[in-house]
């Protein structure tokens, strides 16, 4: 399998349809399924052949034998042949659809399986809606190749090989009149197929450029509006589906090309042989009944050939939309757990270790997050990170929820290094609150159950009480079951916030992670959830990245980060009277109690 190396794997795209092959792995589960429609089709194709044989009958031997009664068999052994082929049709179109919609089902789950297991640098360079694309679009075409134009494709495949045969058998020279029109056909299905199959491939990336656009925009459509950016950005999704209604109309045109020339080809040949055998039967050369026989099969044989020239441009579109699932399920996570993980030593003690660790985003690999830092937390310790922007104090905390791997350094959870352990045993052991809580489209019990969903209602309700969320939440519309809207959009920023200290209260892990966790919080809230989180944090090892000095002034120890490095440790006390970058950090951004007890600056005049 291809490892990520920066976004999706760009390959060369399809030059046949060997890609359509691979989607055997999902059918190959229903072969049974498979093979009852094979044989319908089978039935379907014959029926339909047998109808020709019916005509030649019908006219030599009841049309011209003048018996009402050679008719009326003729004709009722015609439809017999119609009802089963109409029988055999409804078959065939049941179980290719019905194999078609539960193959994209299954695409669908396995892809979205795939997705949300891979490191969350991947989507740093990947836009999401480019992923909902191959997710959505992509099996959708797979879904109308298998539910629709594989099976057209083999059917009209059997009408042409048995058409073919029957023709040669009912006049061999008209037959290879006809087939040395269909070699003329080759000449333009090789020609146009060439560029249908680059441009069917160039349709679909269009169409994911138009999705990540929209995506991005309506996510973020209040700072679209409260910044006048509507017009702009409806000029910026209209270039995009130009662009893609560009590609999408070269594609038509060739796909339209490609069909014109074929049924021009074909019929023109068709037509050509049919006035040479009309004068065939002027002159006894054969008889009415055989030519009419010949004409069906013709008709029935030119049809196939169109049918395919048709079917090949939805495989040629399915082959490119296979190429592009592959691609994604092809993309390792490069967080993953080692073949003979170590495991991790219980009880949970809560000790962390960081030792000489330097790290680099993937997106920026010139700069450095963390240059040679090291740090150990005892048990139970509360430590907190403190330093300006980008000092690498979210760094650390993506670090030891392994969402990355450092490029030099350990990092030991209870002893054992991070990298040596699954990864899902270790965030188990870790309980989070981001600084920008998520909230997901569903009720706020189960925003809260989301840290343990196993709790039961009690449970959830009593981390709702210790966050200071349940008397916001009792006095939603239906309390606990009440619907907060997609990303919580129906609560306040602060009522995400104590949500998201719900939820981690009720994960009751050994290891806590706040990241500015009352900061979208007022001073009564806040209070609240300070007064929450003491008892929470007792007997657990806490990290802390703060800039309120309440947070500040509850820690253990204060580690102040600048550039990726320690520039100081130590108590609030220590620091405070050491000067440096903690001193001006609380002067500015802490407290103005505390920035008034600094010595005042000597006037300028």
């Amino acid at each position: 399998m291809a490892r990520w190396d920066g976004g999706l794997p760009q390959r060369p795209s399809s030059k046949n349809l060997r890609h359509l092959a691979a989607a055997w792995q999902f059918v190959r589960p229903y072969r049974w399924l498979v093979a009852g429609a094979a044989v319908a089709l089978l039935v379907a194709a014959t029926s339909t052949l047998l109808i020709g044989q019916g005509l030649r009958v019908l006219v030599d031997r009841g049309l011209l034998s003048g018996t009402p009664e050679a008719i009326d068999r003729y004709f009722l052994l015609m439809f017999g042949i119609v009802a089963l082929l109409a029988s055999a049709t409804f078959a065939r179109h049941y179980l290719v659809s019905w194999l078609g919609e539960r193959m994209v089902a299954d695409i669908r789950q396995r892809v979205y399986g795939h997705v949300i297991g891979l490191s969350p640098e991947f989507f740093e360079v990947t836009r999401t809606g480019e992923v909902l694309s191959r997710l959505t679009t992509d099996p959708t075409l797979l879904q109308s190749v298998v539910g629709s134009s594989a099976s057209m494709a083999l059917r009209n495949l059997v009408l042409f090989l048995g058409g073919a045969v029957l023709l040669a058998v009912t006049s061999p020279k008209l037959a290879a009149l006809v087939f040395l029109g269909i070699l003329f056909i080759v000449a333009p299905l090789l020609v146009f197929g060439r560029r249908v199959r680059g441009l069917s491939r160039k349709t679909q990336d269009r169409v994911a450029d138009t999705a990540a656009h929209a995506g991005e925009s309506i996510n973020a459509v209040q700072t679209v509006q409260a910044f006048n950016h509507e017009d702009l950005d409806r000029a910026a999704y209209g270039s995009a589906v130009e662009e893609s209604f560009a590609t999408a109309r070269l594609l038509v045109r060739n796909r339209s090309m490609l069909t014109f020339s074929v049924m021009l080809l074909m019929f023109g040949a068709v037509v050509a042989v049919l006035w040479i055998g009309a004068r065939d039967v002027m002159h006894g050369g054969m008889s009415a009944g055989e030519l009419t026989a010949f004409i069906f099969y013709s008709v029935i044989t030119a049809g196939a050939v169109g049918a395919l020239s048709e079917v090949v441009g939805d495989l040629q579109r399915a082959a490119g939309a296979t190429e592009r699932l592959l691609e994604l399920l092809a993309t390792e996570p490069k967080i993953a757990a080692p073949a003979l993980p170590v495991a991790l030593p219980h009880p949970a003690r809560g000790e962390i270790v960081f030792e000489r660790v330097s790290f680099s985003y993937p997106t920026r690999p010139e700069e450095s997050a963390l240059k040679n830092f090291s740090l150990r937390i005892k048990p139970g310790q509360r430590v907190a990170l403190v330093g300006p922007s980008g000092a690498g104090k979210s760094t650390v905390f993506q670090l030891l929820l392994r969402f990355y791997d450092p490029q030099s350094g350990r990092i030991a959870v209870d002893g054992v290094a991070i990298n040596e352990a699954d990864p899902r045993e270790v965030r188990k052991r870790i309980a989070l609150v981001p600084q920008d809580a998520m909230v997901f489209g569903t009720t706020a019990a189960d925003n809260i159950r989301y840290g343990r969903p196993d709790a039961t209602d009690a449970e959830v309700r009593a981390a709702a009480e210790a966050a200071q969320a349940a008397k916001f939440i009792e006095a939603l519309p239906a309390g606990y079951d009440t619907q907060v809207g997609e990303r919580g959009l129906r609560l306040s920023c602060g009522q995400r916030q104590r949500i998201a200290i719900a939820r981690a209260i009720l994960r009751d892990a050994p290891i806590l992670l706040l990241d500015e966790a009352t900061s979208a919080l007022d001073a009564e809230s806040e209070s609240a959830v300070q007064a929450a989180l003491g008892p929470l944090m007792q007997g657990r090892t806490t990290l802390v990245i703060a800039h309120r000095l309440a947070t500040v002034l509850r820690a253990d120890h204060i580690v102040v980060l600048d550039r990726g490095q320690i520039a100081a440790q130590g108590t609030h006390a220590e620091l405070v009277a050491q000067g440096g970058l903690y001193a001006r950090l609380a002067a500015l951004q802490f407290d103005a109690a505390f920035h008034d007890a600094m010595p005042p600056a000597r006037a300028v005049r």
